[in-house]
């Protein structure tokens, strides 16, 4: 099976919230994935690269994507995903687990 590598930045000129420490959250298994955060001077900007299975879904990743840097300021972060197949829904999940924990002390 051939995987695709999507990548992309965001940068939302909103973003205050950054995180201390690196984290992992989730699993790649069957409709999962795993998200792996770590913070990175990026001038404000979250880059994003995303491995998955699936093609023809790189416009819905970015929208997920910018959904959650809005609602949580996330800046200067670097964000891994790899992706089993997972749904909008896992995503936000995941995205919102791995946020919380690299927030919290």
């Amino acid at each position: 099976m051939a995987l695709h590598t999507v990548e992309f930045d965001i940068k939302l000129n909103t973003g205050t919230m950054k995180i201390d420490v690196p984290t992992h959250t989730g699993v790649v298994g069957s409709s999962d994935m795993e998200v792996l955060m770590e913070p990175k001077d990026l001038e404000g900007g979250v880059s994003v690269r995303i491995v998955t299975p699936v093609t023809g879904f790189d416009d819905l990743w970015k929208r997920v994507l910018e959904k959650f840097v809005s609602e949580t300021a996330l800046s200067d972060t670097r964000i891994e995903i790899n992706d089993n197949n997972a749904t909008p829904a896992v995503v936000l999940l995941r995205l919102r687990q791995a946020f919380s924990q690299a927030t919290t002390d």
